[in-house]
C-alpha cells in the first residue's frame, strides 16, 4: 500500500511568468510609434482621421509582433454636437499621402534601431483587409495583444482612428503601436 505524499511535497511554488515584452524591452527590441491628428472643425462639423501603418519591409530578416495598440479621441466642443467614433485594425493596404514616423526604442539606453517602416496618413488605407472594427466613445482606448498579431517581412498592419462631430469643435484622433522584433 502506497503512502500519500506529505503536505509539504504536494505543495509547489507557482512559476513566475512574464509577457515577452519584458525581455524584449530589456534587450532593446521593443519599439513604439504613434501620432495625433488634431483639427478645429467649422460650424458644420466633420471628421478627423488618423491611420498609423506598421510595415515590415520585404527581406528585413525579422518578424514584428504587436504588443499593444492604443489611441483615443479627444473632443472639445464649441457648441452642442453629436459625436461618433471608431477604430479599425486592418492588414496591408495603401496609405494616401503618407508621412514617416520614427520608431522609438523603449529601452532608453539601447542603440538598437527598428527595421519597421512606420507611416501615418489622415485617411483610411485603401485595399486593406479589416481585422477588427470597434465603435469608440470620446477618450482613450488600449488593447494589449501580447504578440497576437504577427507581421512577417513584406506585410503590414494599420490602426485607423476616426472621430466625427455634427457641429464645430476641436477634435483629435490618436493611433499608436508598440511592437517587438525577432
Amino acid at each position: 500500500m502506497e503512502e500519500a505524499a506529505p503536505e509539504a511535497v504536494r505543495r509547489s511554488t507557482p512559476g513566475i511568468v512574464a509577457p515577452p515584452e519584458n525581455n524584449a524591452g530589456s534587450v532593446g527590441s521593443l519599439f513604439n510609434s504613434g501620432i495625433t491628428n488634431s483639427t478645429t472643425l467649422g460650424l458644420l462639423g466633420g471628421s478627423v482621421i488618423v491611420t498609423v501603418q506598421l510595415a515590415n519591409p520585404a527581406g528585413s530578416g525579422r518578424t514584428l509582433y504587436v504588443s499593444r495598440f492604443s489611441g483615443g479621441i479627444t473632443v472639445s466642443l464649441n457648441l452642442l454636437s453629436s459625436f461618433s467614433g471608431s477604430m479599425i485594425l486592418s492588414a496591408n493596404g495603401t496609405l494616401a499621402s503618407p508621412s514617416t514616423l520614427t520608431p522609438v526604442n523603449s529601452n532608453l539606453s539601447s542603440t538598437n534601431t527598428s527595421v519597421a517602416a512606420v507611416r501615418f496618413s489622415t485617411s483610411a488605407p485603401s485595399g486593406a483587409t479589416t481585422l477588427m472594427t470597434l465603435p469608440l466613445q470620446a477618450g482613450p482606448f488600449s488593447s494589449n495583444v501580447f504578440g497576437s498579431y504577427v507581421i512577417p517581412p513584406g506585410q503590414s498592419i494599420n490602426l485607423t482612428v476616426s472621430g466625427s462631430l455634427t457641429v464645430g469643435g476641436l477634435l483629435a484622433s490618436t493611433a499608436y503601436f508598440a511592437w517587438w522584433e525577432v
